[in-house]
């Protein structure tokens, strides 16, 4: 049987791969109440918004949002834990939680996964959502004091071991590390899951995914998308892209700039266009799609879905444009020095 890491590359070989779509939108949906994410636990904190802990407490709604995506094409479906980490967790007093929310919502995926595969024999995967928590590596959250620091590198590292393990533990494919904004954070979220996946004795392919700040194209921590593959790309992760931050017409240009570096697969979410006054996503899912559809034409994805404001009728549309549609093919990297500040650098041979 093939490692997942080997059905991946087989699959994106042949065609452009689907990737599923938003969660908060699809779970605001259901219209829930303070009581539907609380379920029987005894917790003191206001539990609204803890869209994790409806693994837990609500696991019929979340295998239902996973099989919506699996239902409109999705071949990849991420975890039910983008805040499950202490540090995230922490917001909710709910730190106690955290192995079980990432355990059980990896099961949750996987159950849902190995329930499509059944029905069409087609092959799914399963990505662990490590999302970048509130803290930063990088920058000081007081203006008065550049120097400080909330947290340091080995406690955060210690935070992403912890959700890792129980990723593996409860039987994702690969941990997806996304909507990245601080480098370095990425590069410690990278060290603990390489160190998991060690551990566990098995191959658990890193997803690497950046988040722009601003259309100059580059992250809060002021690193360029060129400049960040090189930070990252000692991981050797399996996909490389961008999600979140803008509409798919907006992330085109910076995408077309890591599609020409990147050895590896690219995966590539975007938001339904920009939000509303109100915060709201108006794009509708065609418009998606034909946009989404000039990154097809280009030969700039591997694997493609969509992030805030998508929901599975997105996702089918995007699915249905990639028919006939070519994967971006992956370049030959030449062997020369990468090294990266806020901007790339590459020593000449």
């Amino acid at each position: 049987m093939n490692s997942p890491r080997e059905a991946l590359h087989a699959l994106a070989a042949e065609r452009i791969l689907i990737f599923d779509g938003g969660y908060g939108t699809t779970i605001q949906n259901h219209g829930l109440g303070e009581r539907d994410y609380r379920g029987m636990l005894e917790l003191t904190d206001d539990q609204k918004g803890n869209n994790d802990l409806l693994s837990l407490t609500r696991p019929d709604i979340i295998e239902g949002i996973h099989t919506a995506y699996l239902e409109a094409g999705a071949d990849i479906v991420e975890t039910n834990t983008f805040s499950s980490t202490k540090i995230s967790q922490a917001d909710y007093s709910c730190e106690h939680l955290v192995r079980d929310l990432n355990i059980k919502s990896a099961e949750i995926a996987r159950t849902a996964c190995d329930k499509a595969e059944a029905k069409d024999g087609k092959k799914r995967f399963v990505a662990g959502s490590i999302g970048p928590t509130n803290k930063t590596l990088s920058l000081s959250p007081d203006v008065n004091d550049p120097g400080y620091r909330e947290i340091d590198f080995d406690y955060l590292k210690g935070v992403y071991r912890e959700q890792c393990d129980a990723l593996i533990e409860g039987g994702v494919d690969f941990l997806l590390i996304e909507t990245i904004f601080d480098t370095l954070n990425a590069k410690c979220a990278g060290m603990a899951a390489q160190e998991a996946a060690e551990a566990c004795g098995r191959d658990v392919p890193l997803m690497i995914s950046m988040t722009l700040t601003d259309l100059s194209g580059r992250n809060l921590s002021g690193h360029t998308v060129e400049a960040f593959w090189h930070a990252v790309r000692h991981l050797k992760p399996v996909t490389i892209g961008l999600n979140c931050s803008f509409g798919a017409d907006q992330l085109r240009p910076h995408l077309a700039m890591l599609a020409k570096q990147a050895d590896c697969l690219i995966m590539a979410y975007p938001n339904a266009g920009l939000p509303n006054e109100l915060g709201e996503y108006d794009e509708l899912p065609d418009q998606t799609a034909a946009l989404t559809q000039e990154w097809f034409d280009d030969g700039l994805v591997n694997i493609v879905g969509g992030c805030c404001g998508t929901t599975p009728e997105h996702i089918a549309a995007i699915a249905k444009a990639t028919e006939g549609a070519k994967p971006r093919i992956i370049p030959t990297a030449t062997v020369l020095t990468k090294l990266s500040g806020l901007e790339p650098f590459t020593m000449a041979a």
